[in-house]
């Protein structure tokens, strides 16, 4: 039932449309539309008044005419992590890609394209569902920021499939760790390089000490850390007054990631007291980490739509953090769905026309399971009474 040459359409017109961070609306101007005019309910929220952005987050309705299926959620975003203004897409072998100057767009637009196709799908062939809520966000490559700034109350659905993960489609990310940010200023103390170097307290020289004892890199199976960004100098005469380090720390387990945290901070104030230097430190939580079971609905109903359609399902563990870790701190259960995003953030980006479709079908079959879902409960319910 998919219509493969307009869901690649539909993709393709996506990549072409430039969607920064904190500048989606040109694309959400073009989406709005089409979604209403397949008989969705739209609205946007307010979240770019804290994004910063020129647009909130989406949300579409398409009400069920299954009252007994439990009302469920997609979610893709419209951003990508770098400007694409003048992509140039090329299509060999039914794999869509750029000639290599640019971003794709692939993630999440390869996320985003299929749900939509789907939506389309279930209208034009009166296919039975349940509420199905679609929440296209804003700004997540900057640290999830639409999701977390999302008009909660205009959700309503019990459960989502979030479409932005890398392949095969067919796999469910059903953990992902937490995050905290670090911003560092290491202040020293100015003195001229050649005169009186003794007079100084290099900045530089703290940062590297302290970036040298700490752990960084695979901590363990769980566990990540990294310092990705050091600023400061500005003449080689002068020793340095002054440097800013940003630096993160990841794990699945709180408890790990409280003692790197604690280990990292803990570094910086040794290397620091061992020059006389003044160190400056904010930490921000960027999300929250989930974790869901095989037992969980939204984990059984994406596998059983699955292998509904012969794709091999399997779960697993994920590095980086996605809206869902929002949805999920919101209390709204929500796994990742592997799409066919592939070198995603590179411009090597790449995706399979076939996997468009794949998606496409696998969101069709998570309506379908999901609409048989709450009978199925019942039934269990019935037969539980029966023992009892």
């Amino acid at each position: 039932m998919v219509n493969e040459q307009r869901l690649l359409d539909l993709f393709l017109q996506m990549c072409r449309v430039n969607t920064p961070a904190r500048q989606e609306k040109a694309l959400v101007d073009i989406i709005q539309p089409k979604l209403e005019a397949i008989g969705l309910r739209c609205v946007r929220d307010e979240a770019h008044r804290k994004t910063g952005g020129d647009c909130g987050n989406l949300i579409a309705t398409l009400p069920g005419n299954l009252p007994d299926a439990p009302p469920i959620f997609f979610s893709a975003h419209f951003d990508t992590v770098a400007p694409n203004p003048d992509v140039k897409i090329v299509i060999e072998e039914g794999i869509v890609r750029t000639d290599g100057s640019s971003i794709l767009g692939a993630d999440d637009k390869g996320g985003m394209a299929p749900l939509i196709e789907a939506m389309q799908v279930i209208q034009e062939n009166r296919l039975p569902h349940g509420d199905i809520q679609l929440l296209l966000t804003v700004s997540e490559e900057i640290g999830l920021l639409g999701a977390h700034h999302l008009d909660r109350s205009l959700v309503f659905a019990e459960m989502g499939f979030v479409l932005d993960t890398g392949p095969p489609v067919g796999t469910v990310v059903y953990t992902a760790p937490s995050q905290d940010s670090f911003t560092i200023s290491i202040i020293g103390r100015p003195a001229h390089a050649g005169f009186e170097p003794e007079k100084g307290v290099s900045a530089i020289q703290v940062a590297a000490r302290a970036i040298e004892r700490m752990r960084l890199g695979r901590i363990d199976p769980e566990t990540t850390a990294n310092v990705g960004v050091i600023q400061g100098g500005h003449a080689t005469n002068i020793v340095c007054p002054l440097v800013t380090l940003r630096a993160e720390a990841r794990s699945r387990d709180p408890q790990k990631l409280q003692a790197q945290v604690q280990h990292m901070v803990e570094t910086l104030h040794e290397a620091a007291a061992d020059f006389g230097a003044e160190i400056d430190i904010s930490i921000q939580r960027m999300y929250d980490t989930y974790r869901l079971n095989e037992s969980d609905p939204v984990v059984r109903i994406a596998r059983e739509a699955a292998e509904e359609i012969g794709l091999p399902f399997h779960l697993r563990e994920a590095g980086g953090g996605s809206d869902a870790n929002v949805f999920n701190a919101m209390g709204l259960p929500a796994c990742v769905l592997g799409t066919g995003m592939q070198k995603i953030h590179t411009h090597e980006e790449q995706i399979a026309v076939a996997d468009l479709v794949r998606s496409a079908e696998w969101t069709l079959a998570i309506v379908r399971a999901a609409s048989r879902h709450r009978a199925a409960e019942r039934r269990s319910a019935a037969e539980q009474r029966e023992r009892t």
